[in-house]
């Protein structure tokens, strides 16, 4: 980074903070409503204000990094779901949900159960809540630090995943501690606007690139991940080279079979999550619990629909262009998880016909290797590890202490695979032995344990577009920088202030000590941000285990199937049933819990998202069983408990029509009978 771009990051960093501190800083947080100004801004947010608090908090290197990763593979631009079906659900939630929230005066989403059901079920929503939380925080974190260690390994400097963890949760923490959920949406509409912003220069920069580079690498079937690469004449268009190469890839409707996201989860199982996320999940809702009004958080939520009709044109397209362009230091970065990987097999196979070791190869040594190798270079410390080259993506530099500790944790019934369907198409001669020793290893009858692969590491492909497109000594590499590293903060904060928000209301008032006072409750607020934080920056290292997922995207939302299919039967089964009994929420809630791990493990090639779809009818199944046997007398009466006005805003609902109507437009062009026809 040159001067410039160091000077621009720090004054938005610092900015961004200061500006979250500036305008929280006439918070009573010691008064009678010292909650309700630390956990809900005092319920006086406006309509802009909550829109772009809704994509700062929801957008972050979770989508930089583990959207446009996704985008980068076989997936393409199918992977834009994410973002396009919440924009018709945020409409649905915005006239369907807000209503009854509001109505009701709650704090979290855990305690409008207790106001629908019982105290069960508000303890089990908000104890698994925080559960998830905590693997979310450390999602994100790891994410964002893995974005700084990848901009940083592309200029000669090794940064720690957990160095990177520890300054993005350390800014964090700060602000969400001082100033709660006002500090927060400041900061955010900051943020949000930064975030867009950036999404655009980098696809600016990178349509650049495309268009003069001698060749590109391409997808050719998204059903077996074969990569090709294409070279093309001056003449030719950066467009036009975008549209040939990834023609495959820009089809939202992935076939059936797809193990990621096929098109017969965009039926229904996609929508689960969705509705969780955006209408039940705390650290977005409680931005529309603070609202000042019914009206100015439809206004809010309907804006941030819109938003996100936009968001994949800033994210998924410049992640599809980074593969197209620099597939093949995806191919190299998936070394330093492959290396340990590939010491293991050579230990179960020491007959090994293509993987190899040699000790401390010299440069000219490791140039001479032919594609059909695979060599393990072992050197005698880390320090001579880090200096080495990479080569090609057939070369993987380990320490002696590394090499030593694979080949001693491995034994002969270990299947050696991969999850990523190019990893054939990049690696042929490994492939091909390791299919045949599998089958060996299968057919023993011993069991077996697995260890993955990689063919690309497409989660560098933020850092490969950063590192690589943008000019250098401009400032622009600061600001993207800034604002994507805000993207992380903005997302670490609402989630720290949601998390706490739910164990000082939910657990720690309910179910410890009922008497305690505003202040406590806030004393406490601020001291679980902090404890929160640190778990979130040691976890983050440990999620960057390629055993646990190729995509720290699906690790999230997969992660997530654990609580939401049940989370969204319970609130929409008590909406619409008012004689639904008060013990549905719980059962409700704990059938999810025990389905959902149950079916994983019974019928592990079910797509997640098809699981939860199975589990949430599998929830309504159950409790409209206990309806029919024994319904309430009298229907539930949602009284009102509010503390804003409740009429609705008749623009915010034409805007919504209108946002779902140019969603479906979208989904027309990107489908079999529009581009990628």
């Amino acid at each position: 980074m040159s001067i410039l771009d160091l000077i621009v990051f720090f004054a938005f960093v610092a900015a961004v903070v200061s500006i979250g501190l500036y305008k929280s800083r006439g918070e009573d947080l010691k008064g009678e409503h010292a909650a309700s100004d630390y956990f809900l801004a005092g319920r006086g947010l406006k309509w802009w204000l909550i829109g772009f608090s809704l994509i700062a908090a929801n957008i972050s290197t979770e989508q930089f990094v583990g959207m446009s990763g996704n985008a980068a593979s076989h997936i393409g631009i199918a992977i834009a779901s994410y973002e396009w079906m919440a924009a018709i659900t945020l409409v649905v939630v915005a006239f369907a949900f807000l209503p009854y929230f509001l109505k009701a005066g709650i704090y979290t989403m855990p305690e409008f159960l207790e106001y629908r059901y019982n105290s069960g079920a508000r303890i089990i929503m908000a104890a698994g809540t925080v559960f998830i939380y905590l693997l979310l925080l450390g999602a994100v974190t790891y994410s964002g630090a893995l974005t700084i260690r990848t901009i940083a390994a592309e200029r000669g400097v090794d940064i720690s995943l957990q160095l990177g963890a520890l300054v993005i949760g350390l800014i964090a923490m700060i602000y969400v501690i001082a100033g709660g959920l006002k500090a927060c949406a400041w900061a955010d509409l900051i943020q949000g606007s930064a975030l867009i912003i950036g999404g655009g220069i980098i696809m600016y920069f990178s349509f650049g690139m495309l268009g003069s580079a001698e060749s590109l690498a391409g997808i050719a079937d998204v059903k077996t991940g074969e990569v090709v690469i294409r070279t093309f004449s001056p003449e030719t268009g950066a467009f036009a080279r975008f549209m040939e190469l990834n023609s495959t890839r820009l089809n939202m409707f992935l076939p059936a079979t797809d193990s990621t996201l096929p098109w017969t989860a965009l039926l229904l199982g996609l929508w689960i999550p969705n509705f969780y996320y955006w209408g039940l999940n705390q650290y977005i809702t409680q931005r529309t619990l603070g609202s000042a009004s019914l009206a100015e958080g439809q206004k809010g939520i309907v804006f941030s629909a819109f938003m996100k009709l936009l968001i994949p044109f800033v994210i998924v397209v410049p992640g599809i262009m980074a593969f197209n362009l620099f597939a093949g230091n995806m191919h190299i970065a998936a070394g330093k998880d492959n290396g340990p990987v590939l010491a293991k097999y050579l230990a179960a196979n020491p007959a090994s016909a293509v993987v190899s070791v040699e000790m401390a190869p010299s440069v000219e040594q490791l140039a001479s290797i032919p594609d059909s190798r695979y060599v393990l270079a072992v050197y005698p410390d880390l320090d001579s590890v880090n200096s080495a080259k990479m080569l090609n993506g057939h070369v993987f530099p380990l320490s002696q202490d590394q090499f030593n500790a694979a080949q001693a944790s491995v034994s002969a019934a270990v299947v050696f695979e991969s999850d990523d369907y190019a990893f054939a198409s990049a690696n042929p001669a490994l492939a091909a032995e390791l299919a045949v020793y599998n089958e060996t290893v299968r057919a023993s009858n011993a069991s077996v344990s697995t260890e993955k692969l990689l063919g690309y590491k497409y989660d560098t492909a933020l850092g490969q577009l950063l590192s690589n497109v943008l000019p250098q000594g401009t400032g622009l590499l600061g600001f993207v920088l800034a604002a994507l590293l805000g993207a992380v903060v903005s997302s670490l904060a609402a989630m720290l202030n949601a998390a706490s928000t739910i164990f000082s209301m939910d657990i720690f008032k309910q179910h410890i000590n009922k008497n305690a006072s505003q202040r406590t409750i806030v004393v406490l607020g601020r001291s679980s941000v902090a404890v929160f934080a640190v778990i979130a920056v040691v976890l983050a290292p440990m999620l960057g285990n390629p055993k646990i997922s190729n995509s720290i995207f699906t690790v999230i939302q997969e992660g997530q199937g654990l609580i939401s299919p049940g989370i969204l039967a319970v609130f929409a089964f008590g909406l619409l049933f008012h004689r639904g009994p008060r013990i549905c929420g719980v059962v409700g809630l704990l059938t999810n819990i025990i389905a959902y791990p149950a079916l994983k493990f019974a019928a592990p090639d079910i797509n997640f998202l098809n699981r939860m779809a199975i589990c949430f009818f599998l929830c309504i199944l159950v409790m409209g069983i206990i309806t029919l046997i024994k319904p309430l007398d009298k229907p539930i009466d949602f009284k009102a408990n509010n503390a804003v006005a409740l009429e609705a805003s008749k623009g915010a609902r034409i805007a919504g029509i209108g946002v779902v109507i140019l969603t479906l437009m979208l989904y027309v062009v990107f489908s079999p009978i529009g581009i990628a026809g």
